[in-house]
């Protein structure tokens, strides 16, 4: 087994300090990659929803003609949002997974020095 060096474990503690700054880096692009999905969701559940009665002023032929404008409207909408959901989707699985990588990076230098420095307390508790 190598002899852990002060010089070695402030290298790793400084990489391990960079990766940190990473994960928090990919953290903040997957909780906006979220944020933004989220919303699209929201407003896609939003056309789900019914459309205002007229009020009784409003004829008959009035109100078929407006249902069937809104209802068109509301799936070229729909179909527009989807596009924009699964783009979004996209974007958020990739960060998902550059998150994932960034925290397994972060994961093995911590641990790694942590492993280090333990190394090096016991050398110095041995001398």
């Amino acid at each position: 087994m190598t002899k852990a060096t002060p010089a070695q474990i402030r290298k790793l503690a400084g990489l391990s300090q960079l990766t940190e700054l990473a994960l928090e880096a990919r953290l903040a692009d997957l909780r906006k990659a979220a944020r933004a999905r989220d919303a699209t969701k929201a407003a896609l559940a939003e056309l789900a929803g019914p459309w205002p009665i007229p009020n009784a002023e409003v004829s008959l032929a009035a109100f078929a003609r407006a249902d069937l404008l809104y209802d068109r409207w509301v799936e070229r909408r729909r179909s527009e949002m989807n596009l924009q959901l699964a783009r979004q989707t996209a974007i958020w699985l990739e960060q998902r997974s550059s998150t994932a990588l960034a925290f397994g990076r972060n994961d093995v230098l911590t641990k790694l020095t942590d492993q280090l420095r333990n190394q090096l307390l016991m050398q110095s508790k041995r001398s």
